[in-house]
């Protein structure tokens, strides 16, 4: 049987979000015979395969277990595994809204062959996530309310639709790309080199529920400075370089920033300000990409 929409969610050891989320999935304001749910497991060991097994969903459900490739070999993975015309892809702890797949449809139905990313909003408590859902108009968001299209730069795989046969077109995700970050912007670069436009669906929206301590997301950054390395070496595109932050200015500037200098100790003291924060964050990226400019 073939559908419109295959739905691909990479996991590891997400049990209890991955839950909601299949939830989330199964009250789609969409027919649940046009689409399927492909959950792919890189061999999680806290119950994730009985869990999914023992729902009971309108839509198709399907899981695939494999050895841990990183999120990019479990997304090919689906891909490969979809009988949908359309691929979407969210993640195990990204909650649908009940119109997200009737979103998605529309806009490929409108913009044939073109790419679609919808409205991702972070929260960071199932708290939180009840308040923005009632009150959208206190939600964060990245894009313009006017914002039409987007660059390759905003493909980012927590709310993102495409045709199955431009991905496979495309080589899909580079599997390379093993730590945090860039293989998904890595893939909307090439699939935008092909010619395939991103459409901003600001209706088709999700909730990213992923609470990380200050500490953790310093060490993501890190590694998405690391891998924004990677991503520059194999295209070699001064684009690349200059949009992910490995120009002279800000390598220079990072240059005359201490480790345990009084400039990061007074924004780690301010964290809790979102200038102090972002400050420090990008400290953080930056001493990954210049790590791996050493390699």
């Amino acid at each position: 049987m073939s559908y419109f929409i295959s739905i691909v969610i990479p996991t590891f050891n997400r049990k209890d979000t991955l839950r909601m989320v299949l939830t989330s999935l199964d009250e789609q304001n969409f027919p649940s015979d046009l689409y399927e749910i492909i959950v792919v497991d890189s061999n999680s060991t806290d119950g994730t395969e009985e869990m999914v097994k023992s729902l009971h969903l309108k839509p198709s459900l399907r899981f695939i277990s494999q050895e841990n490739r990183g999120r990019s070999g479990a997304r090919n993975s689906g891909i490969k595994k979809a009988e949908g015309e359309i691929i979407l892809f969210t993640d195990a702890d990204i909650i649908a809204s009940p119109d997200l797949l009737k979103e998605h449809a529309g806009f490929h139905k409108k913009y044939p062959g073109e790419a679609v990313i919808g409205l991702e909003v972070q929260v960071s408590s199932i708290e939180e996530y009840e308040y923005v859902k009632k009150y959208p108009d206190r939600r964060q968001e990245m894009h313009p309310h006017n914002r039409k299209k987007l660059s390759w730069l905003y493909f980012m795989t927590g709310n993102a639709s495409v045709r199955r046969d431009k991905l496979i077109e495309s080589g899909m995700f580079d599997e390379c790309f093993q730590d945090y970050g860039w293989e998904d912007i890595e893939l909307g670069y090439r699939l935008a080199r092909r010619g395939v436009h991103i459409n901003y669906a600001r209706s088709a929206v999700n909730y990213h529920l992923h609470p990380v301590s200050l500490e953790k997301k310093c060490d993501i950054m890190k590694k998405a400075g690391q891998s924004a390395v990677k991503f520059y070496r194999k295209h070699k595109d001064w684009k690349i370089k200059y949009l992910l932050g490995m120009n002279p200015v800000s390598l220079m500037l990072h240059s005359f920033i201490k480790p345990d200098g009084w400039f990061i100790n007074k924004c780690r003291e301010k964290r809790e300000n979102k200038f102090f924060r972002d400050i420090l964050l990008q400290y953080h990226y930056l001493c990954g990409v210049k790590e791996e400019l050493l390699q």
